[in-house]
């Protein structure tokens, strides 16, 4: 099927500079980005080809940067935190501009903001909003060719929220406790899976 899921972790701190692969929480929490990107894309013995994962890197020195992997084209990605954030480091030493610069096969890297990036998805997703306080999941009649838009830890800004809601056709929520970003992503795969999207 041509059915198109789409995950964007918004990380306020992550470093749009390459960083030590030794200290990934110290990069501005990048290790809970890579656990998104991981749990959005592996399954069993494979990857899942229809999903699509941006990361938007908010962090210093250089902000904004943001981070594209394709489910159907990466190529040597392993679940494992320090592999997936070399391939965000490798993205990050990459010069780039407002468009996509392939990186290498799946990953490309931009100087999109949350707007431009947002603006851009809305045309091709449906953009749902993740946030405790949302309609619950089981309650919601999904669109078609769903994004989740997750922030990290500390969740998103109020000035941000205001621009993923201007766009978002839902807000949902998970669950009625506060979830880890990688939770969150996990479940509403596993959401999707069940209706067979």
């Amino acid at each position: 099927s041509n059915a198109v899921r789409g995950f964007l972790i918004v990380g306020n701190k992550a470093f749009t500079q390459p960083f030590s692969l030794n200290d990934l929480p110290g990069a501005g929490r990048m290790d809970v980005l890579c656990r998104c990107t991981s749990q959005a894309l592996f399954i069993s013995h494979g990857i899942r080809r229809d999903v699509e994962v941006y990361l938007l890197l908010l962090g210093p020195p250089s902000p904004p940067k943001s981070i594209l992997i394709k489910g159907d084209e990466v190529r040597r990605m392993s679940p494992d935190e320090r592999n997936v954030a070399g391939h965000i480091k490798k993205a990050l030493a990459v010069e780039c501009g407002k468009s996509w610069k392939k990186v290498h096969s799946g990953v490309y890297v931009s100087r999109k903001g949350l707007e431009e990036l947002i603006e851009e998805l809305s045309e091709k997703y449906s953009i749902i909003y993740l946030k405790e306080d949302g309609v619950d999941i089981s309650n919601a009649q999904l669109p078609p060719n769903p994004l989740f838009v997750i922030g990290d830890h500390e969740g998103l800004t109020e000035e941000q929220e205001k621009v993923v809601e201007r766009y978002a056709a839902l807000k949902l929520s998970l669950s009625p406790l506060s979830l880890l970003a990688e939770q969150c992503v996990v479940i509403a795969h596993h959401h999707l899976d069940r209706l067979q999207f």
